[in-house]
């Protein structure tokens, strides 16, 4: 009679194995059958045109063409109508200023509005008009397609040889883009000492314990790349919206293209889009089916070449 507890827990644990196992292959099942294709660039008519200084349609380049730029900084931006100046206002000074020091510089601002319901596209317009369309073009979408689509909307109609991803909020000052370049040219990591919140020590153990290693900020919105290794993980990017940081850092690890993380100086800025749980529940189960779905083959990536 006393082995009788210790046989009713070792079927206890028996039974929550198996219903554990039973769970992961119910979920696994899940993704891979929920999993669609790599969305093809599917751009609307107006889409493909930006407006010039004097309001008259230009056809968008593609990020296949030779680049004529060495610097293009992509801004995606939903409803930012009362943060986007102050971003672009410190953004374009610097920018100046620095083309003034070197007048070998060349540079694009590209402000993707991501399906705005304010006055997001015609503020940036002004800018347009001010600094002219070889400088600052501002591409409309249609519909809202997430964070993720609109930076691949703008990385893929860009001209720069590097290639930056800048937050519409204006939380990172742009004189550590020079940062950025230096440790994209050498690649030294130097990992950043600054957390956002308690919240997301959580997500940063997800993200290191399903898809991404080595790597301590993820969703920092202030990130560079050269335009090959643009072109390559984000013709394999499957997530649009606010996990795709994660699937193309996940690429990029996955074809050996060289990371460094450089610490920048970050703000807290107030009226972001992300509700702090219900996001944070988002992001972890996009991880997971991240993971799962290239586990299970739902997804793949065809190893080529190293990339530089």
């Amino acid at each position: 009679m006393a082995s009788l507890p210790l046989q009713l827990v070792v079927l206890g644990a028996v039974l929550g194995v198996a219903l554990a196992a039973a769970a992961l292959i119910l979920i696994s099942f899940v993704a891979f059958v929920t999993a669609t294709e790599m969305p093809p660039l599917h751009r609307h008519e107006e889409e493909k045109f930006f407006l010039n200084a004097r309001g008259q349609k230009e056809t968008l380049p593609t990020i296949r063409d030779s680049p004529t730029k060495q610097l293009s900084i992509v801004v995606p931006s939903y409803n930012e109508e009362k943060r986007l100046p102050i971003m672009m206002d410190e953004a374009l000074g610097y920018l100046e200023e620095r083309q003034k020091q070197d007048p070998t510089f060349t540079y694009e601002v590209i402000v993707v509005d991501d399906g705005s319901k304010d006055q997001t596209s015609k503020v940036a317009f002004k800018y347009c008009q001010k600094y002219g369309s070889d400088k600052i073009r501002v591409i409309t979408l249609v519909k809202n397609r997430g964070k993720g689509g609109a930076i691949k909307m703008g990385i893929f109609s860009s001209r720069g040889e590097k290639i930056l991803m800048a937050d519409a909020d204006g939380a990172t000052k742009f004189p550590d883009v020079e940062k950025l370049e230096k440790g994209l040219n050498d690649l030294q990591p130097w990992p950043r000492s600054y957390f956002r919140t308690l919240l997301m020590y959580g997500f940063h153990f997800l993200v290191w314990f399903l898809c991404v290693k080595g790597i301590r900020d993820t969703q920092c919105g202030f990130k560079l790349l050269t335009r090959e290794a643009a072109l390559r993980t984000f013709s394999s990017l499957h997530i649009e919206r606010w996990a795709f940081d994660v699937e193309l850092l996940y690429i990029a690890q996955f074809f050996k293209i060289p990371i460094a993380e450089i610490a920048v100086n970050w703000t807290e800025i107030e009226g972001s889009k992300l509700v702090p749980f219900w996001s944070w529940l988002q992001m972890g189960k996009d991880l997971l089916f991240i993971r799962l779905r290239y586990l299970t083959g739902a997804w793949r990536l065809e190893r080529t070449r190293k990339m530089n």
